[in-house]
């Protein structure tokens, strides 16, 4: 049944298409992050381990809120490493085990590339699909983003 909440059917199947990106950039990140804790090793050991275990358990936290929304709007949430793969802006490096300064660098990077992808989301929530409520999650969202990242660059700097 389609939600009656203001929105078109055409901008909910917009912003429910947008989420469902959101969502596998979220899984692949958190992929990644999980790969990283398993495997991160050397002087700061226990310290990254910790950090990695954080950021992870964040987006947790995220990737439940935005499938929770698409199913809101009246979609159906993907749920598969193939649909995650097929539908993110991030790519994966499979067989690739970086030291440490290459595991934050990469994180780095990806939280960054989420910054700037979900900027833009949240125009297109607001403007274009008139659902000023995905548009606040992704604001929200693009925060925890940007700490991670001041996080991540801290120890890079």
């Amino acid at each position: 049944m389609t939600p009656k909440i203001g929105i078109t059917e055409a901008h909910l199947k917009s912003s429910i298409d947008l989420l469902s990106v959101v969502l596998s950039d979220e899984m692949i990140l958190y992929i990644k992050y999980r790969k990283f804790h398993w495997n991160v090793s050397g002087e700061s050991f226990m310290e990254l381990h910790k950090l990695f275990e954080d950021h992870y358990n964040q987006l947790e936290k995220v990737i439940d809120e935005v499938a929770e929304r698409i199913s809101k709007l009246g979609g159906k949430t993907i749920g598969t490493t193939v649909e995650f793969a097929k539908h993110s802006r991030l790519k994966e490096t499979p067989n690739k085990y970086p030291n440490q300064k290459d595991m934050m660098s990469e994180l780095l990077a990806d939280n960054e590339t989420l910054i700037a992808e979900i900027r833009k989301d949240i125009d297109t929530c607001a403007d274009d699909n008139h659902d000023a409520g995905t548009a606040d999650l992704l604001t929200r969202i693009l925060q925890q983003h940007e700490t991670m990242a001041w996080i991540l660059r801290r120890y890079l700097s």
